[in-house]
């Protein structure tokens, strides 16, 4: 069964639809979203109900849980005001949905977090253990949270991270994914989608432009 992988879509409908229709074309069976589905960008309910409609599993992600009330950004103001605003927002519907996200998800395939395998939301790995997970019975693991799309390999086993659908922070703006084939080979894949259509739709919330303007150079917000 060919699966997509994606992850922090943070609001950003332009960009999920691009990639879902690129998945769409790839044949994707199942898509999985590490988590953040929320955050940033304010078309937090868009981007849910197409997760709703699509069925696709999703797991917690830091943003998805500061939408949710259960805590506060530790690193930063702008992320809180972000986080006020969303809440404020969010359907009842959409807020259900994200309520009943994974923590973690481990299957005969994979074992995915949002962050990490000592904290599945708010661990960021940049260069992956492999012993750290030696026990475990798969050979592919993923997550996301750092927006940086990777793979590495240590013999037939595998790590990679998706990279972000709604805010690369690898100084390519094209939003990332990922696809496991039926063969349980990963590919890494990018596509290019209509930034200006976010950005209009941020400067119609009165949303801040240091929120956006990093979009366009794949960076993070101030990078």
């Amino acid at each position: 069964m060919k699966i997509a992988i994606i992850s922090d879509v943070h609001g950003n409908y332009p960009a999920l639809r691009a990639v879902l229709a690129e998945i769409d074309k790839e044949g994707c069976e199942q898509i999985i979203s590490l988590g953040d589905v929320s955050g940033y960008y304010c078309m937090v309910n868009e981007c849910i109900e197409e997760f709703r409609r699509r069925n696709i599993v999703n797991l917690l992600g830091n943003h998805d849980y500061y939408i949710l009330g259960r805590g506060d950004c530790p690193r930063s103001y702008t992320v809180n005001k972000i986080t006020e605003y969303q809440r404020k927002i969010i359907t009842p519907e959409n807020k259900v949905y994200l309520e009943k996200s994974l923590i973690e998800l481990d299957n005969d395939l994979l074992s995915a977090r949002h962050g990490g395998w000592n904290d599945p939301i708010d661990e960021y790995i940049t260069d992956f253990d492999f012993e750290f997970v030696k026990d475990k019975k798969v050979n592919i693991f993923c997550s996301g949270h750092t927006h940086v799309q990777k793979m590495v390999m240590d013999g037939d086993r595998i790590y990679f991270n998706p990279g972000s659908v709604g805010q690369p922070r690898d100084f390519d703006s094209r939003a990332a994914f990922a696809i496991i084939n039926d063969d349980k080979e990963i590919y890494l894949h990018r596509i290019q989608y209509d930034i200006d259509q976010i950005v209009d739709a941020m400067k119609q919330a009165n949303q801040d432009e240091r929120i956006w303007q990093n979009l366009y150079y794949g960076k993070r917000i101030g990078g």
